[in-house]
């Protein structure tokens, strides 16, 4: 039950982000050159800069994940081992 609870929470967290329908996190400068670049005829710069800022938004979570498998991967070979280590003795 535990683990289904903290899959759960792991794919919340993944998700969540990518369920955002309209960012408008960019910074005064981003905007700026959105502006700029909507006045001149670019239609496509302001959804090009909010994929990329997603992009970059998900780095942080792919090293967050690899550190949760790493650490799973070792609780579990040390729970074994002391399991192992109990019945053998």
């Amino acid at each position: 039950m535990k683990n289904l609870k903290v899959f759960a929470v792991l794919v919340w967290l993944f998700l969540c982000p990518l369920a955002q329908t309209s960012v408008y996190s960019q910074c005064a400068m981003c905007k700026s050159n959105v502006e700029t670049a909507r006045e001149g005829g670019g239609t496509m710069v302001g959804n090009t800069l909010n994929n990329g800022i997603m992009y970059l938004l998900v780095l942080p979570y792919a090293i967050a994940g690899v550190f949760a498998f790493i650490y799973y991967k070792k609780y579990k070979e040390k729970q074994a081992a002391n399991t192992n280590s109990t019945t053998q003795s």
